[in-house]
């Protein structure tokens, strides 16, 4: 739904993540680089920036730090 990228997701939404997609919003509550991320969970570092891409249209947010504030505020990390 188009709707869904214009607007932050809020308590109550159901934000759907892919299961590499939750690894790597774990991962972006620490303090590891893009390039950590990628060898933590074994893929290139493109590969973890489409993943963020993700999580942020889905998270209707634009950084890593709203990104982690957003997903514990949906009990998603």
């Amino acid at each position: 739904n188009d709707d869904a990228r214009e607007r932050p997701a809020r308590a109550g939404d159901e934000v759907s993540f892919t299961e590499r997609e939750r690894a790597v919003l774990r991962l972006l509550g620490t303090f590891l680089t893009i390039e950590e991320i990628g060898t933590e969970l074994y893929v290139s570092r493109n590969t973890v920036k489409t993943h963020v891409r993700a999580i942020y249209q889905k998270l209707g947010v634009g950084e890593r730090r709203e990104a982690v504030r957003r997903a514990r505020e949906l009990a998603q990390i």
